[in-house]
């Protein structure tokens, strides 16, 4: 017989696994366009390369619209934000899908951006606060697991569409999806006033935290670094590593697929060595990126460089949030949204030198430089770690105080 707690328990892990489905489309549709550069592309008469600055774009408006966004709706109930958020969204994938050239194709992704920009600035928290005691982790991991089928399914899968339907039905088949996920919210969520959203006053209080900053900092290096290529891997792959479409799509899947231990990992790992666990994803993605190129030569490397490098980057998110978190209890959604709007500045950042360094350097020279980029993020890394690392509590200690 079930008691009250458990089934309490159970209706908010369906909280939590609707909000990890949201992050699957999200995360789908903002990276679905580097598997399918090409083919816009060959659609609109551009190079693959300038059609990847609508990564840039995306990014930026992301990065600009996350905290202005967040402080305009910090005070409305989380599921009727959520119902808006999600109606951009879908009106913003109809518009992306029969775009008739590249700047209504950039109005439709800056539409979806701001719905990107509110999502990703409550979600963390909201999963935080639907998760029992003490699962705080757990919960996190559910959410991490989201982006990662996202990148094991959601983007190669939206690749195969594009290449089978053409690339304006994986935006339109996204919206659907979309649909559908927001009909289960309104479902498995319950009604969820605000909380410790933070405001304008919160700012001065998080920016005197230098674990904080130094995180910020460490963000906006390391994403640089590697959307620096992962945004043009699959130009990288035909091009350099001469590897067919199947074969393309095969290293999208693992990329995705090594989340899936990941964040498990993660799960496990994380909250007995906070310090060491981000260290190590650091520097993991430092290193696969500076050995991009000689291992792009064989498909065998090819395959466990790419399997390493898409766990790390996982590793990598899921640290970061929890740190977070950790470091602002009292103003969550604002120290996140300011996250996702750094991170959002390092995937445009990542995109706009990638291109420059394709076009002026050629496309296998990506790795080497994202490399450098992740070394001065592998860098302040290390030393921030030294410094503050462990003036504050373990991750799963103030769990309470999140709910």
């Amino acid at each position: 017989m079930s008691t009250p707690e458990r089934s309490a328990s159970g209706y908010a892990w369906w909280g939590v696994l609707v909000l990890a489905l949201s992050a699957f489309i999200f995360n789908t549709t903002e990276f679905v366009p580097v598997a399918l550069l090409s083919a816009i592309g060959d659609s609109l008469q551009m190079k693959a390369t300038d059609v990847g600055l609508m990564l840039t774009i995306y990014a930026w408006t992301v990065a600009v619209a996350s905290l202005p966004l967040m402080l305009l709706t910090r005070h409305i109930e989380r599921r009727k934000l959520l119902t808006g958020v999600f109606g951009l969204f879908i009106a913003s994938h109809i518009l992306t899908g029969v775009a008739w050239n590249f700047p209504v194709l950039v109005a439709g992704r800056i539409g979806i951006a701001c719905a990107h920009a509110i999502f990703w600035s409550i979600s963390v928290s909201l999963v935080v606060r639907l998760a029992p005691p003490g699962q705080k982790s757990r919960a996190l991991g559910m959410l991490g697991m989201g982006t990662s089928i996202a990148m094991v399914a959601g983007i190669p899968l939206g690749r195969v569409i594009g290449e089978t339907l053409g690339w304006r039905e994986t935006f339109l088949a996204i919206a659907a999806a979309a649909a559908a996920t927001l009909l289960m919210l309104r479902f498995a969520l319950p009604k969820l006033e605000s909380q410790q959203a933070g405001s304008f006053k919160s700012l001065p209080v998080l920016f005197k935290k230098p674990m904080l900053v130094s995180l910020y900092l460490i963000t906006v290096l390391v994403v640089c670094a590697h959307f620096t290529s992962y945004t043009y891997i699959e130009p990288f792959i035909h091009h350099v590593g001469r590897e067919s479409n199947d074969r393309i799509t095969y290293l999208l899947i693992l990329f995705g697929a090594a989340g899936i231990p990941a964040a498990i990992g993660f799960n496990r790992v994380f909250p007995q060595r906070p310090e060491q666990f981000l260290r190590a994803s650091v520097f993991a993605i430092c290193v696969c990126l500076l050995v991009l190129f000689p291992c792009a030569l064989n498909i065998v490397t090819l395959s466990v460089h790419t399997a390493v490098w898409g766990g790390a980057v996982v590793c990598f998110g899921l640290a970061m949030q929890a740190w977070v978190l950790r470091l602002a209890p009292d103003a969550a959604d604002l120290a996140v949204s300011i996250y996702s709007g750094l991170y959002n500045v390092g995937i445009g950042a990542g995109a706009l030198l990638g291109n420059h360094i394709a076009n002026d350097f050629g496309i296998a020279w990506l790795g080497t430089f994202g490399g450098v980029a992740g070394g001065l993020g592998a860098v302040v890394c290390a030393l921030a770690l030294r410094l503050y690392g462990s003036h504050h509590p373990p991750i799963d200690k103030d769990a309470h105080a999140m709910h």
